[in-house]
């Protein structure tokens, strides 16, 4: 399956009042493009990590009132799931596009890997780009300029990531809407191979943690 570019009816997508409707439209126009994503990026990561890597297209199939409003395809190298795993996404709002490598709060070895992290904070400073955003909750779309965080900051999402129990730490890029409107299916998909290459030691990091 080829992928086709987004375009500015992917993102009003998430302005759709209703569970249903909206979720009607996120499967019809939304869906199909992540799972080109998906198979157009799985053998990508496996090559770059050196584990077999699978997709997972979001379902947010646990909803039963509020609608959705992001939505994406994950990497993990598990073909049962990707939420307990460190993993990559490829997601939307309705206002940005975002690639993500990213730990979140089902982790459970994030403490493990916290401690990593925090061992090599200096190291990853200067291997994550200053333009790159990190976020500590993937359910949010705010997320910080690593140019922004002085080095204290930068330790306290590790540190955060090893002591508070729902704690999350993502890394990656968020390209805005016009940006991404503007960009030929090429142009996006180099700018996402190129982000998953940039975040490769992140994901190199977890795997001495991981059990």
């Amino acid at each position: 399956m080829d992928f086709v570019p987004f375009v500015k009816e992917d993102f009003e997508v998430f302005q759709i009042d209703g569970l249903e409707a909206r979720m009607d439209e996120l499967k019809k126009r939304v869906r199909p493009k992540l799972e080109a994503l998906g198979q157009h990026f799985a053998p990508t990561l496996s090559a770059l990590t050196g584990d077999e890597i699978f997709y997972h297209v979001a379902k947010h199939a646990r909803r039963t009132v509020h609608p959705p409003n992001d939505t994406w395809v994950a990497f993990a190298n598990s073909k049962r799931g990707y939420k307990k795993l460190p993993h990559f996404q490829i997601g939307l709002w309705s206002t940005h596009v975002f690639v993500w490598f990213a730990i979140i709060y089902e982790s459970p070895v994030k403490e493990e890997i916290g401690k990593q992290f925090l061992q090599n904070w200096q190291q990853i400073r200067k291997q994550i780009p200053e333009d790159y955003f990190w976020s500590a909750d993937h359910t949010k779309p705010d997320a910080e300029k690593q140019k922004n965080l002085s080095d204290e900051d930068f330790q306290r999402i590790f540190q955060r990531l090893q002591s508070v129990k729902k704690a999350e730490m993502l890394c990656g890029i968020n390209l805005p809407k016009n940006e991404v409107l503007s960009m030929s299916r090429e142009q996006f998909l180099e700018k996402v191979d190129e982000t998953f290459k940039t975040l490769m030691p992140l994901y190199q990091i977890t795997q001495k943690s991981t059990v």
